[in-house]
């Protein structure tokens, strides 16, 4: 039996888009990548197509309406915690709306879904140069700085980090013996980041420094 040509051109369209998409995620070194962003848009795709088949005539909106569930299951994999931030969510965001492209090209709305797709690309593409110029003037690091008791000595780095203009989100210190580990979570510019790092790392009395 032969595919309609409506319904393949749908099917060519949703990898189209879903590769245009999966291209830019696949350079950046994400979780889901090229492949993966492919078969979720052509996914929804035929998921809207057999929705409207199968659900014909009252009750139509049954699968695809559960497309949404189940892409939430998928986005949800490719979200971690490192480093005091949460990584990902953008790629589960691309995600989602690679699903909602799919599910547009599923129910005909072809011109919506490749402005969509150019759209969903410029936030990609043109605002990771914004998202990276935010990044350098609001970094978060964890600190963690070791060094021998001595009662001066108890508030010197918190007050270098003030020094330096960073913000002290959370702090803790562990005394074994006579050694000290202090552990802060700071955020601030990346160039302030630096000078502190650099006045940590010549100082003598530092045993051990993480950052």
């Amino acid at each position: 039996m032969h595919l309609p040509h409506t319904l393949l051109a749908k099917l060519i369209l949703s990898v189209l888009i879903g590769g245009v998409i999966g291209i830019e995620r696949e350079i950046r070194s994400k979780s889901a990548g090229f492949r993966t962003i492919i078969l979720i848009c052509l996914g929804a795709t035929l998921f809207t197509i057999f929705s409207k088949v199968l659900g014909f005539p009252n009750n139509m909106d049954r699968i695809s309406s559960n497309i949404v569930t189940g892409i939430g299951f998928l986005g949800a994999g490719v979200i971690f915690r490192s480093n005091n931030r949460v990584n990902g969510i953008t790629t589960a965001a691309s995600i989602w709306l690679s699903a909602a492209l799919g599910m547009g090209i599923g129910c005909d709305y072809y011109t919506i879904s490749i402005e969509g797709c150019a759209l969903v690309m410029a936030v990609l593409a043109i605002f990771s140069f914004m998202d990276r110029f935010l990044d350098r003037i609001n970094q978060v690091r964890e600190y963690k700085i070791t060094y021998p008791y001595e009662e001066s000595m108890e508030h010197k780095y918190e007050d270098v980090i003030n020094e330096f203009k960073l913000t002290i989100r959370s702090r803790s210190n562990e005394k074994i013996g006579n050694i000290i580990t202090g552990s802060w979570v700071v955020t601030g510019s990346e160039q302030e980041h630096h000078r502190f790092i650099e006045v940590v790392l010549h100082d003598p009395a530092v045993t051990e420094f993480s950052y």
